[in-house]
């Protein structure tokens, strides 16, 4: 039994309101039960140095928490004048699974920063930023379209993520904080809407897992994906 009664292969809640801010481009809150993320995209008429006279256009992404999002109060990374190893390995991560989604001879030389600001943690904050994250992505773009900007759609694909993980000896689906913080496993599944993967984090935590419980995870990521999908499907729509 999980600690919150879900079946192994069900995901938490799913809820996700966009145009929550006046001035992004495009902006959502994204509910994974009791993970909430604040994700806003914003546009700029310029590329970084190295992209300038390239024609291609660039995604990126920054991340952050806010000290009351945990069970006890963070200090600010700003008050701290560095962000953390995993602040920075997060965002990367972010940035990275948005630009696979993205033509960027397409979007032309402008860059799109999507910023991810954890409201509430509870598990699977990382993957609940990159679905936000597309959804206020698509909004941005969905500007540029209209304003007649961009000649063809740069978006190619939806991108999602969530998590799997061995919890008390079984693969399961979207793991919250109570099963994220003992289980065996612990993998992030970034993918495409028609099924592509992205990116893969898995590692054992506090024991080996086989090659069939990786396949039963991928299988459970396969279905979490498609729900996130839907759910970014119907908020754009």
């Amino acid at each position: 039994m999980r600690p919150s009664g879900r079946n192994l292969d069900q995901m938490r809640p799913i809820a996700i309101e966009t145009g929550v801010t006046r001035h992004a481009e495009g902006s959502c809150l994204i509910k994974i039960g009791n993970t909430h993320v604040l994700c806003t995209a914003s546009l700029e008429e310029r590329v970084p140095p190295f992209l300038r006279n390239t024609g291609l256009g660039w995604v990126t992404a920054e991340y952050g928490m806010l000290p009351r999002a945990t069970h006890t109060r963070m200090r600010r990374e700003a008050s701290a004048g560095k962000q953390s190893g995993r602040t920075q390995e997060i965002q990367r991560l972010i940035g990275r699974s948005l630009r696979a989604g993205i033509d960027r001879v397409a979007l032309g030389e402008r860059q799109i920063t999507v910023d991810c600001d954890v409201i509430q943690a509870d598990g699977g904050t990382r993957c609940a930023a990159i679905t936000g994250g597309w959804v206020a992505l698509r909004l941005a773009v969905n500007k540029l379209m209209k304003a007649g900007d961009v000649i063809s759609d740069p978006i190619m694909d939806h991108v999602a993520a969530v998590s799997c993980g061995v919890f008390a000896g079984q693969p399961v689906l979207d793991l919250d904080y109570d099963e994220d913080s003992e289980a065996g496993t612990d993998g992030n599944f970034v993918m495409t809407g028609t099924g592509q993967l992205i990116e893969l984090q898995a590692s054992a935590e506090g024991a080996t897992f086989s090659r069939g419980q990786f396949n039963e995870l991928m299988d459970l990521a396969d279905k979490g994906v498609a729900d996130l999908v839907a759910a970014q499907k119907a908020a754009v729509a």
